[in-house]
């Protein structure tokens, strides 16, 4: 298949930038060191290939990511870094043979992963991002509350979110910092082995934690590409110029229902993107000429919500299609 083949809007995968991702993460976070979340691409087969790369464990964010890379034969270890209230199909994952671990946070959620036979959790700490996490002083009263129930408390995570756009390199170590000390000062108390943090925003940086959570790094986006790290740009989306206005303007087939906008408009080389619409994206040209049919490549500015929207993606080596995976992890 080719490109020119595809019904827009697809998802595209330079084969290229991923096998560089993967290669330059793999170098730097090699092994354990690096679980990465699959959040962001929502694909097994991608998990495959950085499991291929030395990682063996994920982080999931919703119960169908966790019996999706079960079935996949992913469920060496997987860590379900979110609270979950009902946890029968997760016991029902680890009762088939694969490792889960669920994050807790409360007495609640403890008695949940009780009731739902899960039998290996992490105390989640809040450690500045106003989300999930109980506060660092209360972590060892909690780990002391699962364990009473009969569960293994493996250790602890807590994800500094509000610390990965952060620009300045001096403020983000400064901010890392804060933020593990807490974690660290909740390790203590808690015990276990994991100490579970980070993401692709601070993950050279992020030596506290002796795992890290990074998914973006992967597939990239223009919010983290902004950022200067030494992972490519390898998702686009491919659209089609379906009309052009004698003011100007050029509409692509690609809008909100298309693309992650929560961290902004999409990035069309050549093009200065006015505005998105629910399947339409209006631009003008910016040093690039667009004829009605043209093919344009759209660079979004958030990769999670962007695959999740799309049921497949296509790994692409010039205009050639060399592999079209599922992005079998969609939903709940």
């Amino acid at each position: 298949m080719r490109i020119a083949d595809l019904q827009t809007p697809a998802l595209l995968v330079e084969k290229a930038a991923l096998e560089h991702n993967l290669r330059t993460m793999a170098e730097a976070l090699p092994g354990a060191r690096l679980r990465p979340h699959v959040k962001a691409h929502k694909t097994t087969g991608l998990a495959k290939l950085q499991r291929d790369a030395g990682h063996s464990g994920f982080t999931c964010a919703t119960i169908l990511e966790v019996e999706g890379m079960a079935a996949a034969g992913l469920g060496e270890d997987l860590l379900l870094a979110n609270e979950v209230l009902d946890a029968r199909r997760l016991g029902a994952v680890a009762a088939s043979g694969a490792r889960v671990t669920l994050a807790v946070d409360s007495d609640i959620t403890v008695d949940a992963a009780v009731a739902g036979g899960v039998r290996e959790v992490v105390v989640d700490v809040n450690v500045g991002l106003p989300r999930c996490g109980c506060e660092p002083e209360d972590a060892g009263r909690l780990a002391d509350y699962a364990r009473s129930k009969g569960l293994d408390v493996r250790g602890v995570m807590g994800y500094e979110g509000h610390v990965m756009p952060v620009e300045d390199p001096a403020d983000k170590l400064r901010q890392t910092e804060e933020c593990m000390t807490k974690l660290l000062k909740a390790s203590a108390d808690v015990g276990g082995d994991l100490v579970s943090a980070g993401g692709t925003g601070n993950y050279a940086i992020n030596t506290w934690a002796n795992e890290i959570q990074a998914g973006s790094y992967l597939l990239m986006d223009t919010a983290y590409g902004a950022q200067g790290m030494p992972f490519q740009q390898a998702l686009t989306v491919l659209a089609r110029v379906i009309s052009i206005n004698s003011g100007g303007w050029r509409v692509a087939d690609l809008g909100l229902k298309s693309l992650g906008m929560d961290h902004g408009n999409p990035t069309i080389p050549g093009a200065a993107v006015w505005f998105c619409s629910d399947e339409h994206t209006t631009f003008s040209e910016d040093g690039a000429s667009f004829a009605v049919g043209d093919v344009v490549r759209a660079l979004p500015a958030h990769v999670d919500p962007t695959v999740a929207m799309h049921e497949r993606l296509h790994v692409v080596d010039g205009e050639d299609v060399v592999e079209t995976y599922e992005v079998d992890l969609r939903g709940w």
